[in-house]
């Protein structure tokens, strides 16, 4: 594994945590410190929360700046340009970041035949 991949990989501080709000000051209770955790949640939280951070731009802005993953941070900015909602938003925000998740940790993505 590169250095790269064990920096973007790893688990950061709480401090440093990504924590998911429905609107400013409406925390729903949930926070992620890693790519894995990243990847899990969006299955977990509120549709409301994802629009919410999507369309400010703080996922792109966690990714780039706290874990340094510029491609995925790309490829969430990319989701936001189409207008995504709802389940079809979570739906993408999950496959982006588990198809990254298992790239960087060497597991296929794709089926054998």
């Amino acid at each position: 594994m590169t250095a790269e991949q064990t920096k973007i990989l790893r688990t950061v501080p709480r401090e440093k945590a990504f924590y998911f709000f429905t609107s400013i000051g409406n925390y729903t209770g949930l926070s992620t410190a890693s790519l894995k955790e990243f990847a899990e949640r969006m299955n977990e939280v509120s549709v409301k929360s994802l629009e919410f951070h999507l369309y400010r731009g703080d996922f792109e802005k966690w990714l780039d700046e706290v874990l340094n993953d510029t491609q995925l941070a790309e490829e969430i900015r990319r989701l936001r340009r189409i207008n995504l909602a709802g389940e079809a938003l979570r739906n993408q925000l999950y496959t982006v970041a588990s198809r990254r998740l298992k790239r960087l940790t060497g597991q296929s993505d794709s089926l054998s035949i």
